[in-house]
């Protein structure tokens, strides 16, 4: 039985994943600060918890101390929207410190314990294929997560350790709840958590979901950027007309 390290575990795809794997007879270390969620879990077989706060980087390394995992799943993150003309510096540091800097203290606490056979995969987004409107501070901390994932599989590669990214499209979670435009072929944190646990069983480098979504939007990242700046632009005029 392999076990299977999640972080952001109580809630969304984290939760998803964690209710799916577990069933499929995977041993699960579900992570995250809800302690109240945690303890629901916990009562789940195939089940445990560790709660800690991934930013705090002292927290993270107690907390994982003892914690030994096959496939470790960097899912915790958040998203904020940057509302021109009001440019808000500490919006980024708060996306940036969960969606980077808690990965990276996750990977601090794990990565001398990290054995051949071992995977990390890293939760990225469509979101980094294209400048879309409002999303500075996401789209570029989940930028920053891919080629932090691309490197480390670099790094990683002597050690026999894999380092797999997924790219999500939109998933129906609470944070998605927030959202205040249109998202199209938007899918379940079940259909989610499907795709997510075959492609960390596979042998594939880069998981993308939903396929539709995802071969539009990489196939508009190899436009030339004047397009796709072109193209942002009439999804943020769209977003005007229907405020």
């Amino acid at each position: 039985m392999k076990t299977l390290l999640i972080t952001g575990a109580t809630s969304g795809i984290g939760e998803a994943v964690a209710l799916l794997a577990a069933n499929s007879g995977f041993r699960v270390i579900a992570c995250g600060r809800n302690q109240q969620r945690l303890n629901e879990l916990s009562c789940i077989n195939n089940i445990t918890v560790c709660q800690f706060d991934a930013t705090d980087l002292a927290a993270t390394k107690s907390a994982l101390k003892e914690i030994n995992a096959d496939i470790i799943l960097l899912n915790a993150g958040t998203c904020e929207y940057v509302e021109l003309p009001h440019f808000d510096a500490t919006l980024f540091e708060r996306v940036f410190t969960i969606n980077v800097l808690g990965v990276a203290n996750v990977i601090e606490a794990l990565s001398p314990k990290l054995r051949c056979g071992n995977k990390l995969v890293f939760v990225d987004s469509l979101a980094r294929l294209l400048p879309f409107p409002r999303s500075a501070a996401y789209g570029a901390s989940k930028a920053a997560l891919n080629y932090m994932a691309k490197s480390l599989a670099v790094d990683f590669d002597h050690l026999g350790v894999q380092v797999q990214t997924v790219s999500p499209g939109f998933v129906k979670t609470p944070l998605t709840d927030k959202n205040d435009f249109p998202m199209p072929l938007v899918i379940s944190v079940e259909e989610a958590a499907q795709d997510i646990l075959e492609g960390i069983q596979s042998a594939r480098d880069s998981i993308y979901f939903p396929t539709r979504l995802s071969v539009f939007l990489r196939f508009l990242h190899f436009l030339p950027q004047s397009w796709q700046h072109k193209i942002a632009k009439k999804l943020r005029q769209t977003k005007r007309h229907t405020a």
